[in-house]
């Protein structure tokens, strides 16, 4: 499921700028599709253009029937009467996706701890002062089992101690969730600390589910800005 919202706070209409000569969110859709490890993939959308983009390149599209603060809530809706056990949610400016780091993704549900895992999600070491700064780049800490303890646009942990060994860790917005917690979520209202950062993640926290976090060396670019969108192209050059 890849949740397609048109007003972007950032950068409106980001999803049907170009990309080299196809539209973010159409990349982003037969990205999802060429990996093979799904049964179907849909774009579910509150925009009548995402809509008709996606089904003019010959792909699935569900038009929301309500306004959501956020892509779970989105997802959650549409499949709310679907048979399915794992709902994966790629986001809608993340083109750059590959098969690897879903393929991980998924395979958590089948190892010893499984039970314990509510949904599972991505993130990628980050190096760059810069990078560990930019509040568009959401960080995640973990616990000693790679379960996710908090997120925020803030740089985690505080250096206090700068001869510390920490590796900061940008937290990417793909997920894996079981049916029910995504409907868990659906159900349950918004919470402080999920206002205060902007960070829909933050609510399975809040209310105590466990989420997996699995790290990647996948390098991949939200397009939350026009600059963004001009790195974007320039990679996809290459």
């Amino acid at each position: 499921m890849i949740p397609a919202r048109y007003e972007a706070s950032r950068f409106p209409g980001k999803l049907l700028k170009d990309l080299n000569g196809k539209t973010v969110i159409t990349r982003t859709y037969e990205a999802a599709k060429n990996t093979g490890l799904f049964e179907e993939v849909y774009v579910v959308t509150d925009s009548d253009k995402i809509f008709a983009e996606i089904n003019k390149n010959g792909g699935k599209a569900i038009k929301s029937n309500k306004e959501h603060e956020c892509g779970s809530d989105r997802i959650a809706e549409a499949v709310q009467d679907m048979d399915v056990d794992i709902v994966v949610n790629v986001q809608g400016d993340e083109p750059f996706i590959d098969k690897d780091s879903l393929a991980k993704l998924l395979v958590v549900f089948r190892e010893d701890d499984a039970s314990a895992i509510d949904l599972a999600s991505l993130k990628t070491a980050l190096s760059e002062s810069d990078d560990i700064t930019n509040s568009n780049n959401v960080k995640v800490i973990t616990n000693k089992n790679d379960f996710a303890m908090y997120f925020s646009r803030f740089p985690i942990p505080y250096p206090r101690n700068t001869d510390a060994q920490v590796t900061y860790f940008k937290h990417l917005g793909i997920y894996a969730f079981r049916k029910q917690a995504l409907i868990d979520f659906y159900n349950l209202p918004m919470l402080s600390l999920e206002s205060a950062e902007k960070i829909e993640a933050i609510r399975f926290l809040e209310y105590g589910k466990n989420i997996k976090m699995v790290e990647t060396q996948m390098q991949t670019i939200g397009i939350d800005t026009p600059e963004d969108l001009d790195k974007a192209r320039e990679i996809w050059k290459d």
